[in-house]
């Protein structure tokens, strides 16, 4: 397949890599060549002629809870007519609401609700989502997640065991930290990465230590929930293992991001949260003065960001949270994949997985401007089609 006059986006570094008149030739699933159209070798598979529109890399979401059950609408017009977060949680609410409905959930019911969101998630252009358990709250509750994750795609899944979501309501919480270090770890076939949500009314930092370290002694890459609400110290202690990445971040300290850009753990950025939960944003010119480097996440999750569009994540990463455009491209991109544990994608270069999306658009900064739009037109999966217009 031979995708020619495109204004193409590479996102080499550094930049974006633009290819005005640009053209992609695919073979066997992975990118084979770019450059100009004039420059093309011959192909014999079909020939899309992309009349100036945009095409890019498949976009990478670095942060989501895709498999649960229920939902929490109720929740949201609560928050709506001025409860917080946190209140609605102590009131039995909140994560442990959702741990109720998924426990209660069969697997059939779990599988078909995550892959409607994984659809939506295509259509608006995700090829490679970071997916994590985190709402059975027991080792063989979240090992079943993790092996339901196993079943879904596309978009292609980077599984993280999130067993530390919050401290279960039916168990010692000494006991349950050691079960995330422990029995948890050691039946996890199919992660890529653990996480621990440390935070107020979450984990505490010497718990979070205790379940990272265990999951990096195992061969596992490491994140955090960090600083959402408050700063424990959480992306520190990311960045001192060499973990991929530290999320929320709405609260992090100077040192910390220097260490974070020192280790290379990547700062991923959840406006969509952010806005919701009206908190104050993360920042983001601390963060970039330090020389972090940027991911996006939809945090697809019932409770606080129930959304599968990475578009609007950068439109409100350019307008809440103070980015750039070419931020938001990379942290949905090259550097969305650091963060997910697949640096290979994010990037049309050859050798790549020729994961792609056509846009309707001539323009890359018309994505995160013409917010609420469906812009996508064709998005491919190694080279398959899986979205058409």
């Amino acid at each position: 397949m031979l995708i020619a006059n495109a204004l193409v986006m590479t996102c080499r570094e550094p930049g974006l890599g633009l290819v005005p008149g640009g053209a992609v030739l695919v073979e066997d699933g992975r990118i084979a060549w770019v450059g100009p159209t004039a420059d093309a070798p011959r192909s014999v598979g079909p020939r899309i002629d992309a009349d100036g529109r945009l095409v890019t890399p498949g976009l990478v979401d670095a942060h989501a809870h895709p498999i649960f059950g229920g939902e929490r609408a109720g929740e949201f017009a609560q928050r709506a007519a001025g409860a917080s977060y946190l209140d609605i949680a102590a009131r039995g609410g909140g994560i442990r609401a959702t741990v109720r409905a998924t426990r209660a959930a069969d697997d059939a019911t779990l599988l078909a609700a995550a892959r409607g969101r994984l659809a939506r998630a295509l259509a608006h252009g995700t090829t490679t989502m970071e997916a994590k358990t985190g709402y059975a709250l027991s080792v063989a509750g979240e090992l079943r997640l993790l092996s339901l994750l196993g079943e879904l795609g596309p978009p292609t899944l980077c599984p993280t065991l999130l067993g530390a979501h919050a401290p279960p309501p039916d168990r010692d919480r000494a006991d349950y930290v050691a079960d995330c270090a422990g029995p948890m770890l050691a039946g996890a076939a199919g992660a890529i990465a653990v996480d621990v949500y440390c935070d107020e009314g979450a984990f505490t930092l010497d718990e979070t230590r205790t379940i990272l370290a265990a999951a990096r002694a195992r061969g596992l890459a490491v994140r955090a929930h960090a600083g959402q609400f408050a700063d424990l110290g959480a992306a520190g202690l990311v960045a001192s293992l060499g973990g991929l990445s530290a999320d929320h971040l709405e609260h992090v300290s100077d040192d910390q991001a220097m260490a974070m850009a020192a280790a290379g753990t990547v700062a991923t950025l959840l406006p969509g949260a952010c806005v919701q939960l009206r908190l104050p944003p993360p920042p983001v010119a601390r963060l970039r003065a330090a020389g972090c480097a940027f991911a996006l996440g939809t945090d697809l999750n019932p409770g606080s960001s129930m959304t599968e569009s990475l578009p609007l994540q950068m439109w409100l990463a350019c307008t809440h949270l103070g980015m750039t455009v070419e931020e938001t491209w990379t942290a949905v991109t090259r550097d969305a994949a650091r963060a997910a544990g697949r640096p290979e994608v994010g990037r049309l270069v050859p050798g790549a997985p020729a994961d792609l999306v056509l846009w309707d658009a001539t323009d890359h900064r018309t994505i995160p401007y013409h917010y609420g739009a469906r812009l996508v037109r064709t998005v491919w999966v190694a080279g398959r089609e899986i979205v058409g217009s």
